[in-house]
């Protein structure tokens, strides 16, 4: 009795260990991965390993030749527009996401495929000026892994407070209200 359990745990085992070897992997990490022992308590699949690093993450207002134009911790809600800006290195075949979040919840997620060895890649979020607060966006792998996390502080701005001194009006309907921001 006790061999006839052991030899139908053992087929348990080596069937999920085969289920595990079927999953895609990008080819450098094809070697890397070991089959998990399998116990009836935890499933056999073995998460594959994440190679490189993140070189360089900030938030800028802008991205020019694939460079951040300048970097912010701390944004006023006069600006609604902020972008993620991620260098990656000996990451490449694999993919990596920019989870953001504010308080607590996540507000949105971007997935890149990462193409060479050094690969930039950057995300933007519209804000709502109501949104203030502390904002982090974390660089996620493919098993959900955080590689990075960085964090922003949208803070309410002075001349949203600051008393109105034109009248609405005053605004030609041919003319934005605020002035358009190109990239």
């Amino acid at each position: 009795m006790k061999k006839a359990l052991f030899t139908l745990v053992g087929l348990l085992a080596f069937g999920a260990t085969q289920a595990a070897d079927l999953t895609p992997m990008p080819a450098q990490d094809a070697t890397a991965v070991k089959p998990a022992a399998a116990t009836p308590a935890e499933p056999a699949t073995a998460p594959a390993e994440t190679h490189g690093t993140v070189a360089r993450a900030v938030f800028t207002t802008g991205i020019k030749d694939r460079e951040p134009t300048d970097t912010l911790s701390t944004l006023t809600n006069d600006v609604t527009n902020i972008t993620f800006f991620t260098e990656l290195q000996g990451m490449q075949g694999q993919a990596v996401t920019h989870r953001w979040e504010h308080d607590n919840k996540v507000m949105a997620e971007v997935k890149f495929d990462v193409g060479s060895s050094r690969w930039r890649v950057f995300s933007s979020k519209r804000l709502e000026p109501s949104w203030t607060g502390e904002w982090k966006v974390s660089v996620v792998d493919a098993n959900g892994g955080t590689l990075s996390a960085s964090t922003f502080t949208y803070t309410a701005s002075e001349k949203a407070a600051a008393p109105e001194t034109a009248p609405a009006a005053a605004t030609s309907p041919a003319m934005p209200a605020e002035p358009a921001t190109t990239k």
